[in-house]
C-alpha cells in the first residue's frame, strides 16, 4: 500500500473519529428515532379513527335474497360490514357445499339487525350466494332503546290504536310523532333525575337521621321535637312525590299514544310504540348532507348520552366524566404531596445514606406494577380508612358502607400514589437546576429560607413541577387494573356530580373509558357490535389524554416564559 493511500486513510479515520466525537451522530440518531414514535403515534390514532369512526355512518341498506345451493331462497335486508376472503376448505370444514377448484370465496360481513327476530345482529354470507340485490327507497333503520336496531318497512301509523296512516304517507305521518316521543323521553329522563331523585335522597335523609336518633339512645318520648321535625319533613317529601309521580304517569301515558306498524323482509309484523324508537332514517334516499348531518348526530349521541344494550349501544357520557374527574381528583392529591416530598429531599434533608436510599426507594416505586397498587388501594384506603370513616360518621349506614366501599374518591387516591414517584423526581429535577446564586441572593437580602423558598425557588421550578404532573396525568388515565378493586363500574347508575347536595359525591363508584374498552372488547356478548365501539372509545379515550395535557402544557409554557428572564 503507497504511503498517499496510508495518508487518506489516516485523515479520513480522523476524520471520522471528529465526526463522531461531535456528537452529531447521535443528534440524527435522537431525531429519527423521535420522528418513528411520532410517525406510530399518528398511525396508531388514524388506525383506531378508521376502525371506529365509520360506524357512526348511515350505511345504505341492500334488499336481496340469500340462495344457498339446495335450499329455497331466504329474503334478507342487511348492511354490508365488511368482507373477506376465505379458503374453500375452511368454509366446507363449516359445512358449506362448494366446488374446490375455486380455491377461495369472498365471505361477507353484514348486518341483519331484528335481533329480538332474528337472534343475532350480524352474520357471515358468502357474496356469490347473494342474488337480487336492490336498495329500496322506502327501507327503514330503526334505532331501538331495547333490541338494537330493526330493518324493515313501514305498513301503518297508530294513534291511541286508530291508523292515522298507511303506505306510502305512512313515513311524512310517522316524522313529527317522533318528535314528540323523544321530547317526552327527555321530560320523562328530566323527571326522573331531576325531581325524583332528589326526593328519594331526601327520605334517605330522613330514614338515617331517625336511624341515627336511635342509635344515640333518643326514642321519641325522649327527644319529641327531632322526631317531629322529620316526620313534617317527610310528610312534605310524600307530597311532592306524590305530585311528581302523577306527572310521570301522565307522560308515560301520552308516551304509549303513538306506535308504528312495521313488516319485516320476511313478512313478519311488528307493532313498535314510539317511545321505544330513538332514530329512524331512510337510508337509501338519504343524500350526501343528509347522511353527514345524521353521521355527526350519532356521534354526538355517542359522546353526550349514556350507554344501552350491555355498552354496545348510546353513549359513553359517564365514561367520559368519570376519567375526568378522577385524573382532576388525582391532580389535586398528587401535586402538593409529591412538591412537598421533592422540597424536603432537596432543600432540608441531609444529604446522606438514608436520602440517597430514599430517593433510590421512591425511583423503585415508580416500577411496581399497578395492580398491587390496586390491592394496597383496597386494603388501606377502601377497608381501613373507609371502615374507620363509616363508623365515625355514618354509623347510621351501617352495615351498608358508605366509604367503605370502592368509590372515585379511593381510586384517585390510589393513582396519586401510583403517580407520586413521578412527581417527585419531575420536581427534584427542577429544583436542582435553580441557580444556587439566586437562594444566596434572596438570603442576603433579609429574606428567610421558607420565603426564598416560596417567592424564588418554587416559582421558577413550577414548569418541572407541571411536566410531573403531565407525566403523572398520561400515566393514570390510562390505568386500569387499579382501578377494578377500588371504584370503577360496567355501568353507574349516578354520576359523582350532580345537583343533589352535597353535589360531589366522593363515595359513588363511576364508569372510566379504559374499563369500558375492557367491558365492550372482551366481556361483551355482541361481539361484532362491540368491535367498532372498542376502536371509537380508544381514540376518544387518547383524545380525553392529549387534551388534558395540553392543557397542562399550556400552563408549564406560560411559567416557564414568565420566569425565563429571571433565570436569565
Amino acid at each position: 500500500m503507497s504511503t498517499t493511500t496510508l495518508d487518506l486513510t489516516a485523515k479520513n479515520t480522523k476524520t471520522v473519529s471528529a465526526y463522531v466525537k461531535s456528537g452529531e451522530p447521535y443528534v440524527w440518531l435522537t431525531a429519527a428515532a423521535i420522528s418513528v414514535a411520532f410517525i406510530i403515534t399518528v398511525s396508531l390514532l388514524f388506525l383506531t379513527a378508521a376502525r371506529g369512526m365509520p360506524h357512526f355512518w348511515p350505511a345504505d341498506v341492500m334488499q336481496a335474497e340469500y340462495a344457498e345451493p339446495g335450499q329455497a331462497p331466504i329474503p334478507i335486508l342487511v348492511e354490508m360490514v365488511s368482507e373477506e376472503e376465505v379458503s374453500t376448505a375452511r368454509l366446507k370444514s363449516a359445512g358449506a357445499k362448494l366446488d374446490d377448484s375455486v380455491p377461495f370465496h369472498t365471505r361477507d360481513l353484514v348486518k341483519v339487525a331484528n335481533r329480538d327476530l332474528l337472534g343475532a345482529d350480524f352474520r357471515y354470507l358468502l357474496d356469490e350466494w347473494i342474488v337480487k340485490r336492490s336498495y329500496p327507497q322506502d327501507v327503514v333503520v330503526l334505532e331501538r332503546a331495547e333490541w338494537g336496531n330493526f330493518h324493515g318497512f313501514i305498513s301503518e301509523v297508530k294513534q291511541d290504536g286508530k291508523v292515522l296512516a298507511s303506505g306510502a304517507a305512512a313515513w311524512a305521518a310517522y316524522l313529527p310523532l317522533q318528535v314528540r316521543a323523544n321530547a317526552l323521553r327527555e321530560k320523562l329522563h328530566a323527571i326522573e333525575d331531576g325531581e325524583i331523585g332528589p326526593i328519594n335522597a331526601g327520605l334517605e335523609k330522613v330514614r338515617l337521621s331517625a336511624r341515627r336518633l336511635a342509635l344515640e339512645g333518643k326514642t321519641k318520648e325522649r327527644a319529641p321535637e327531632a322526631y317531629a321535625e322529620l316526620d313534617i319533613l317527610k310528610a312534605e317529601l310524600d307530597a311532592r312525590y306524590e305530585k311528581v309521580r302523577v306527572d310521570l304517569a301522565s307522560v308515560k301515558a301520552e308516551m304509549k299514544r303513538d306506535a308504528l306498524v312495521l313488516k319485516a323482509v320476511d313478512g313478519t309484523v311488528k307493532e313498535l310504540d314510539l317511545s321505544q324508537i330513538i332514530r329512524a332514517y331512510r337510508p337509501n334516499e338519504m343524500g350526501l348532507m343528509a347522511k353527514v348531518g345524521t353521521y355527526f348526530s350519532k356521534l354526538w349521541e355517542f359522546v353526550s348520552a349514556d350507554p344501552r344494550e350491555a355498552n354496545t349501544e348510546g353513549g359513553i357520557f359517564p365514561a367520559i366524566f368519570g376519567t375526568v374527574m378522577m385524573v382532576m381528583l388525582m391532580s389535586v392529591f398528587v401535586t402538593p404531596f409529591g412538591i412537598l416530598a421533592a422540597l424536603y429531599l432537596r432543600e432540608y434533608a441531609k444529604q446522606g445514606v438514608v436520602t440517597q436510599t430514599i430517593r433510590i426507594a421512591v425511583n423503585n416505586l415508580a416500577g411496581v406494577p399497578s395492580i398491587v397498587y390496586g390491592m394496597f388501594g383496597l386494603g388501606f384506603f377502601v377497608y381501613f380508612v373507609g371502615g374507620n370513616i363509616d363508623q365515625l360518621l355514618y354509623a347510621e349506614s351501617l352495615p351498608a358502607p358508605t366509604f367503605g366501599t370502592p368509590g372515585i374518591l379511593w381510586a384517585s387516591l390510589t393513582l396519586a400514589i401510583l403517580t407520586l414517584p413521578v412527581v417527585i423526581v419531575a420536581t427534584e429535577e427542577g429544583l436542582a437546576r435553580i441557580p444556587r446564586s439566586l437562594r444566596e441572593a434572596s438570603l442576603s437580602l433579609g429574606a428567610t429560607k421558607a420565603e426564598t423558598l416560596w417567592k424564588i425557588v418554587l416559582p421558577m421550578a413550577s414548569p418541572a413541577m407541571m411536566t410531573g404532573l403531565i407525566l403523572a396525568i398520561a400515566r393514570a388515565a390510562g390505568e386500569v387494573a387499579p382501578l377494578m378493586l377500588v371504584g370503577v363500574v360496567k355501568l353507574a347508575p349516578s354520576l359523582p356530580l350532580d345537583s343533589i347536595f352535597p353535589f360531589v359525591h366522593l363515595e359513588r363508584k363511576f364508569m372510566h373509558l379504559g374499563f369500558h374498552i375492557y367491558d365492550v372488547g372482551f366481556q361483551s356478548p355482541n361481539v361484532e357490535a362491540a368491535r367498532p365501539l372498542v376502536y371509537a372509545t380508544s381514540f376518544l379515550l387518547v383524545l380525553v389524554i392529549i387534551l388534558l395535557n395540553l392543557s397542562a402544557i399550556r400552563i408549564r409554557n406560560r411559567l416557564r416564559e414568565k420566569y425565563k428572564a429571571l433565570e436569565g
